[in-house]
């Protein structure tokens, strides 16, 4: 199930690639600038919603009802891509920002396909939870479509605040709408919060819908342990609904939102340069090791050298630098 959803992902951001290829061969950064009205811009138009409390309001039903449908336009890529190089990149206009993301999604994904210790909790407590006459099988399969209901949403809405910001600051704008990255715009101002979710909800949903078929096909459907047929059935669509809006809308939307934080992953990089950097830096790390260690000796015969007196004064000394250290 995880696998299916994976390549459904992957098939849906395939379909940017050819935007992608589109700005790298009209390379817009050559030509001539204009100055439109930035509420005219088409970006702006379709996630700009007004200003004031009903805009928000107004705002976040949007969001809610866009993950459905056409969740990430050609505007929307085209404005986030440019957002992120002139944030992380600016003197390379022609970064490949499709590889990038693709890069970083499989990176993530190693994740997800795995199975961490708080997942076998739920387990436990998912097995401890199937009392006869609670449906447990039935609610509980409710809470990974509620979540990741919030999650498009928010994605979305990311989509939207990044629109408004520009929309507040500029009545006009020279060439194309530049979007600010930051980390603000997520939950606790952490983007790798929504990669937990989305590794619970894929887990928890593949999960239930694999112990539906061990017990077909070791009790039957008849048993009594497999329950009623009106909980079963909403159960299993409840199931489909989420593995498909999951791959075609919340995963895509998380490859490219996810990039709109205030960092760039190591994926940045090739392969060679990230093996190069991080030898680099083992390197370096090794360098200061043994350069302290090697002052430390220097300094411990120094005053080995001065007598006792000295010794307890840099002691002291030390003693004083932690306790500054510590109040900052």
């Amino acid at each position: 199930m995880l696998f299916s959803a994976l390549q459904l992902c992957f098939w849906e951001i395939h379909q940017w690639k050819q935007w992608e290829n589109g700005i790298q061969k009209d390379d817009p950064g050559n030509g001539p600038k204009k100055v439109t009205d930035v509420h005219r811009h088409e970006f702006i138009k379709k996630r700009f919603k007004g200003i004031g409390k009903e805009s928000i309001i107004l705002s976040w039903l949007h969001s809610f009802g866009k993950q459905f449908y056409r969740s990430v336009s050609k505007s929307d890529y085209t404005t986030m891509r440019l957002g992120f190089i002139m944030t992380h990149c600016p003197g390379n206009p022609k970064f490949d920002f499709h590889r990038y993301m693709v890069r970083v999604l499989e990176a993530d994904f190693k994740k997800v396909v795995g199975i961490s210790w708080y997942l076998w909790v739920f387990v436990v407590i998912f097995l401890l939870l199937n009392v006869n006459g609670w449906h447990t099988y039935f609610w509980i399969a409710f809470l990974p479509l509620f979540l990741l209901l919030a999650i498009g949403t928010k994605l979305e809405h990311v989509i939207a605040q990044l629109a408004h910001d520009v929309a507040e600051k500029h009545t006009a704008i020279e060439g194309e709408v530049v979007v600010k990255p930051s980390d603000d715009h997520f939950w606790f101002g952490k983007p790798r919060v929504i990669l937990f979710l989305i590794h619970f909800i894929l887990f928890q949903n593949a999960f239930e819908i694999a112990f539906f078929f061990w017990i077909l096909s070791t009790y039957g459907f008849d048993s009594c342990i497999m329950g009623q047929v009106r909980f079963i059935v909403p159960r299993l669509v409840i199931g489909v609904l989420i593995q498909l809006l999951c791959s075609y809308s919340t995963l895509p939307l998380y490859a490219i939102v996810t990039q709109m934080g205030s960092c760039y992953k190591k994926e940045i990089f090739n392969e060679h340069v990230q093996q190069g950097v991080l030898g680099w830096a083992q390197k370096v790390k090794m360098r200061k090791g043994l350069k302290g260690a090697a002052n430390k000796a220097e300094s411990t015969s120094n005053a080995d050298s001065a007598g006792p007196s000295a010794t307890i004064e840099m002691a002291k000394a030390g003693a004083d630098v932690e306790a500054v250290g510590n109040t900052e």
